[in-house]
């Protein structure tokens, strides 16, 4: 029985409550006056169940589909603004016990060299991604028990902020490792992690138990309760996603939003972050084996629709996708996006023989950070590195009330435009600068209010003029 509130997997993301959702969807997704209906309901900027967004999704309609899109571009301005949140993952660990079909990392690939940082090596990366000028992270590893340890991912976290470079600091740590428990999320938050983040990989739980079949992780409930257990240890932001092409796109869909619409009935806060990675080529990994792959248009057409459904959250595209796909789905509901990533343990310092085949994903948009950040200001987007809600205490539901009203972009936006040229000033390169300083110039003048305006303008003064960093509303 669906249970939106209940703590058991199994009753809040109820197979056959799916399955009834994706039949409706199906009866319905030529019912033009519903469809209209929906897509006016969600004009309200109050999000959507998951039954209706699954009408959205199958609608087929050229012209409502135009309607659909539309309404998502508009939204994700409404709520984000025109700012793109910048991160990269840190690998510090490729060791795993369990099975996962789809990973190179699964225990039974013996010839995919394994490593593990050590506090030195973490130290040198974090060198190499502060000189390209990240200052958020987003830090991965297997599950391995033997060595990935809640003690050696804590001593890590410290090793992570201790290090000051320059004008370089990682400000703040996102962290996805695999399901643990109530006192280790404590663990976590009390080291001050900002975003959990676990994906489901699969909702359907036939097919995660095959795609799984051996390690820890086989467990599907104690896997999808996890972001129960991080709340109940404290850890107010978290974040949710499936990778696409496992298993049927709709499916996943639904589940998706019955997810977030649990955490958001049980905790009155739901997701922080939806990702939306699509299964791409690795080791010993052939994605065209798979046969649930989607096409461009699908994924961003799924992007649109959780970006009406979820209006709130913030939806995150990584390297897997390329810049063509990536500049697509922008528009239509992302974020933030990752940029210079390496996906191999190790992969930012001078890489060693053996380095280029530990890849936990065949990385599809290589260009460096500076690249990224030119080509998103071409398109008038404000390259952001803030990291200020989380150290100024907006998290869980204070940021969500303030993010749900149309009020966070109070924040966001002027501290977007300080940690923009605090890039500009410390890495970006002569023709990024010179764009990079036009487009403040124009952005200033979009500053909500007056007040606010000539702090930032006194602010950036001071950035310039004095080296001084870490300005923050």
């Amino acid at each position: 029985m669906y249970d939106v509130n209940s703590k058991h997997a199994d009753d809040f993301i109820n197979h056959e409550e799916i399955l009834n959702t994706l039949a409706y969807a199906d009866e319905n997704k030529d019912n033009l006056a519903l469809v209209e209906s929906i897509i006016k309901k969600a004009e309200n900027r109050k999000g959507l169940t998951h039954r209706e967004a699954s009408v959205l999704l199958a609608c087929d309609n050229p012209e409502l589909n135009e309607k659909i899109f539309r309404l998502a571009e508009q939204i994700k301005k409404d709520f984000y603004g025109n700012r793109i949140v910048l991160f990269a993952p840190l690998y510090l660990s490729n060791y795993c016990i369990n099975g996962c079909t789809y990973c190179p990392y699964h225990a039974t690939n013996k010839h995919i060299p394994r490593k593990q940082l050590s506090q030195e090596d973490i130290r040198r990366e974090v060198i190499a991604l502060q000189d390209m000028g990240h200052k958020r992270l987003a830090l991965e590893a297997g599950e391995d028990p033997v060595h990935n340890t809640m003690e050696y991912y804590l001593d890590s976290i410290k090793t992570v902020y201790g290090i000051k470079h320059k004008n370089g600091a990682i400000r703040r740590v996102n962290f996805n490792i695999a399901a643990t428990t109530v006192d280790n999320y404590r663990l976590l938050k009390e080291a001050e992690i900002g975003t959990y983040i676990l994906f489901q990989e699969t909702y359907h739980k036939e097919s995660y138990l095959t795609l799984h079949p051996t390690g820890p992780k086989h467990d599907y409930n104690y896997h999808t309760e996890a972001m129960d257990r991080a709340m109940e240890g404290g850890i107010d932001d978290v974040g949710i996603g499936v990778l696409f092409g496992l298993d049927k796109y709709r499916y996943e869909f639904a589940g998706l939003l019955m997810h977030a619409e649990h955490l958001e009935a049980a905790f009155g806060v739901g997701p922080h972050t939806i990702s939306v990675p699509r299964l791409r080529n690795a080791d010993d990994i052939d994605a065209s084996s798979f046969t649930n792959g989607i096409d461009d248009d699908t994924f961003a057409k799924i992007v649109a629709c959780i970006r009406i459904a979820v209006p709130y959250t913030g939806m995150i595209i990584s390297t897997r996708e390329s810049q063509k796909t990536r500049e697509r789905v922008l528009h239509l509901g992302i974020s933030q996006i990752s940029g210079g990533s390496k996906t191999s343990v190790g992969g930012y310092c001078e890489p060693e023989p053996g380095d280029e085949k530990s890849e936990q994903f065949d990385v599809i948009d290589g260009r460096t950070l500076d690249e990224v950040v030119h080509w998103l200001m071409e398109m008038d987007y404000i390259p952001s590195f803030c990291t200020a809600c989380y150290r100024e205490g907006r998290t869980g539901d204070r940021f969500m009330s303030l993010c749900k009203k149309g009020q966070i972009q109070n924040c966001c936006h002027p501290n977007a435009l300080m940690t923009l040229e605090e890039y500009l000033m410390d890495y970006a390169s002569p023709a990024t600068k010179a764009l990079g300083d036009k487009l403040i110039d124009k952005e200033v003048l979009n500053v909500p209010n007056e007040k606010a305006r000539q702090i930032v303008l006194e602010n950036l003064r001071l950035i310039r003029e004095n080296n001084r960093r870490d300005f923050r509303f």
